[in-house]
């Protein structure tokens, strides 16, 4: 049975900086990503992780926000820089039913997820 547990949320001020994890245990998927979801808004694509390391990035991360995994350990991370209010939401670690799309497809499996609080 697939788990996934996520970790690392909280409250930070403008300008900090989060760094998200996500333990998979049961099975570690080729293909990974993170989403998060604001109260009274739809989930969101965040950003998509393959084995050997291809990133995808929603157009508002990109440049802020790196994903990164470590098969070894089957630990995903999202490195979350410069945040600002619009990015509090849960964030979950999830398995994407593509690796292309922003998980626009679906999901195979997700974390419980993690609260960010961003404060201006």
């Amino acid at each position: 049975q697939v788990q996934l547990e996520e970790s690392g949320g909280g409250s930070v001020q403008a300008g900090g900086s989060l760094r998200l994890s996500c333990v998979a245990s049961g099975s570690f998927f080729s293909c990974m990503a993170w989403f998060r979801q604001a109260p009274g808004k739809e989930p969101e694509g965040v950003a998509t992780i393959g084995r050997d390391g291809a990133t995808e990035y929603a157009d508002s991360m990109k440049g802020r926000f790196t994903i990164s995994r470590d098969n070894a350990k089957n630990i995903l991370y999202l490195q979350m820089n410069s945040l600002n209010p619009g990015d509090s939401a849960m964030y979950y670690c999830a398995v994407p039913k593509l690796c292309t799309g922003l998980g626009r497809s679906g999901y195979y499996h997700r974390g419980q997820g993690t609260q960010v609080t961003v404060s201006s």
